[in-house]
């Protein structure tokens, strides 16, 4: 009788875990992402690097049309020794202006990631003391939910408030 009763006692263990309350919430992290200042600093500053990029690459895409139009009009009366040489110095030009269109694309990226990772952790910060506060034990992002119950909660105006957005 003992061990039956001490059966019973163990394969009720697992359902009284099973019963303990499950809180499930989810965040709209891209509305949150979007209502952050530091958001629009963060494209601010995105965009006067790759505005200093931009006139860069103006400038020395009209001194490589420059010297083409030099180049085109005064080939006839070059020597050959000159015309390969100012080829040259041309083509040259031209893969500066890729140079520093590649390194460009490559600051922009590095530089966007740098500025985006704190934002990134801070809201996360926030979504982790909500969780906390509120006793959630799951908070999703609905983007990737296909289906929210009745019973689901919106911690996103928790997350704002905590974030004070």
């Amino acid at each position: 009788m003992k061990k039956l009763i001490a059966l019973a006692v163990i394969m009720l263990l697992p359902l009284g875990a099973i019963a303990q309350e499950v809180k499930i919430a989810y965040v709209n992290t891209q509305e949150i992402m979007m209502a952050m200042p530091e958001l629009s600093d963060m494209e601010k500053k995105l965009a006067d690097l790759n505005e200093s990029y931009t006139s860069e690459l103006k400038r020395m895409e009209e001194d490589y049309n420059r010297k083409t139009q030099e180049y085109i009009a005064a080939q006839d009366s070059l020597t050959e020794n000159i015309k390969l040489r100012r080829m040259q110095e041309i083509e040259g030009m031209r893969e500066r202006m890729e140079q520093v269109y590649q390194m460009g694309q490559q600051e922009m990226s590095k530089k966007q990631e740098e500025l985006f990772a704190p934002i990134q952790q801070k809201m996360m910060d926030a979504i982790k003391s909500v969780g906390n506060e509120k006793g959630y034990t799951y908070i999703l992002n609905p983007a990737s939910i296909l289906y929210t119950g009745d019973a689901a909660i919106d911690a996103t105006p928790f997350v704002k408030t905590k974030l004070g957005i």
